[in-house]
C-alpha cells in the first residue's frame, strides 16, 4: 500500500511538472473609464491586474485600480477611491497573437462624494462580468482592450499594456 501511494504521488509530480510549463503569469496596467449608470458621472481609474493562465483557455485574475479622474454632478465633486476585483477569464486563441476574452467575478469599491465642506463615502460591491481582446506585437508584450459590467450599475471600458511574464 505505501509502494502504490508512493508512485501515484510521483506519477502526480511528473504530470505537474508539464502542466506548470504551461502556466504564465501576466500582468497590465493602463487606464479605465467608469460609466455610472444613473448618475451622468465619468470617472477615471488608473487600473492594474495581475493573472495567472491555468492553461491556455482559462485564467485567473486579480485587478486593482485608483481613481485619477473625477466628475462633477450639481455642484458635487465625485471622486472612485479604488476599486478591487477578482476575476475567473476564459480565452478563445485566434492565433497565437491575437485573443478573445469573456470574464466573470466580483468586485468591490469605493465611491466619494464632496460639497460645500461636506464629504461622504460609499463602499459597495457587485458580480462583474465583460468581454475583451487583446493582441500581443512580441511574444511577451500587448495591448488590451475589455469592457466589464459591475452588477448592472457601471460600465467600465479599459485599455491597458499587457506583459507575460
Amino acid at each position: 500500500m505505501k509502494k502504490t501511494m508512493i508512485a501515484a504521488a510521483a506519477a502526480c509530480a511528473l504530470f505537474a511538472v508539464p502542466a506548470m510549463a504551461q502556466a504564465q503569469v501576466y500582468g497590465n496596467i493602463g487606464y479605465a473609464s467608469v460609466d455610472v449608470k444613473d448618475a451622468d458621472v465619468q470617472l477615471g481609474l488608473l487600473q492594474g491586474r495581475l493573472g495567472y493562465d491555468i492553461n491556455p483557455n482559462f485564467a485567473v485574475e486579480g485587478e486593482l485600480g485608483f481613481g485619477i479622474q473625477d466628475d462633477t454632478i450639481a455642484g458635487v465633486d465625485v471622486e472612485m477611491k479604488y476599486q478591487v476585483g477578482v476575476f475567473l477569464v476564459g480565452k478563445a486563441n485566434v492565433s497565437d497573437s491575437f485573443q478573445f476574452l469573456a470574464r466573470a467575478g466580483y468586485v468591490g469599491y469605493e465611491v466619494e462624494a464632496s460639497a460645500g465642506g461636506i464629504t461622504a463615502a460609499e463602499t459597495g460591491n457587485d458580480f462583474a462580468f465583460g468581454l475583451g481582446a487583446q493582441a500581443f506585437f512580441t511574444e511577451n508584450d500587448g495591448v488590451r482592450g475589455d469592457w466589464t459590467n459591475y452588477g448592472g450599475d457601471a460600465n467600465v471600458w479599459s485599455i491597458a499594456y499587457v506583459r507575460r511574464f
